[in-house]
């Protein structure tokens, strides 16, 4: 199985804007147990605001302005409104 795009997403919302991306792929990214791969940001004026991602030896984790903290993934779903509700709390 090669990855597969599930979800490419970059669009303006309130003063900033969303960017991200969302894979299916064929193993999971260690130390993820899931097969999802994930990169979501919100910045504004360049400056990143939110941001949830797996990468390779750190797992799941989101940004909340200055701090890093685990991110407990269930679905692609969740994921995204997860995200979103973040974006709308701590968003300008």
């Amino acid at each position: 199985m090669k990855a597969k795009l599930l979800s490419r997403i970059k669009q303006t919302w309130g003063a900033g804007v969303i960017e991200g991306i969302i894979w299916e792929v064929p193993e999971p990214v260690p130390p993820s147990e899931h097969r999802i791969k994930y990169r979501l940001v919100y910045l504004v004026d360049g400056v990143r605001i939110v941001g949830y991602d797996n990468e390779r030896g750190k797992g799941d984790h989101k940004h909340l302005l200055d701090s890093e903290m685990i991110y407990i993934f269930r679905d692609a779903s969740t994921l995204i409104q997860d995200f979103m509700n973040d974006i709308k709390e701590l968003g300008k």
